[in-house]
């Protein structure tokens, strides 16, 4: 049975595998404006279930369902530092809570991935929500 069944009959569908939301993630990040994902400079997309129960518990957070996404690396000062650990961007995208999100919203699979992308990425490079709203509007 195909997991990509384009017939409409939701009952041989699946949720998307790892693998599946990666190459997902890949494409939708693709897509952001070109000077947004320059911000990046060299990422890692990453896909896991769930955040390490030591995120979890750093964050401050209930449940691992809350997150969705989270960002590690430098920010851009950082990047030209001395201190700087030359490290690659990272960032991790939360399968299960991102299907959560998806079953509760009524948005597609790759719009709540780019929202996700624009924000966690647009936080910790500090801009603010106009800036991230004009991203969001780019991007579709």
């Amino acid at each position: 049975m195909a997991r990509t069944d384009q017939s409409g009959d939701w009952r041989t569908r699946l949720a998307p595998t790892l693998q599946e939301l990666e190459s997902l993630s890949r494409e939708a990040f693709a897509f952001l404006p070109e000077k947004f994902r320059l911000l990046c400079g060299e990422l890692t997309i990453q896909i896991a279930d769930f955040p390490e129960d030591q995120v979890v518990e750093d964050m401050g957070l209930e449940s691992p369902f809350e997150l969705l996404c989270l960002f590690e690396g430098n920010r851009l000062g950082e990047r030209f530092s001395l201190v700087s650990n030359n490290s690659a961007n990272c960032i991790t995208l939360f399968r299960r809570a991102i299907l959560d999100y998806w079953a509760e919203n009524e948005e597609t699979l790759g719009e709540i991935i780019s929202h996700v992308f624009i924000h966690e990425i647009g936080h910790h490079f500090g801009l603010s929500d106009e800036d991230m709203d004009a991203l969001e509007e780019a991007a579709e």
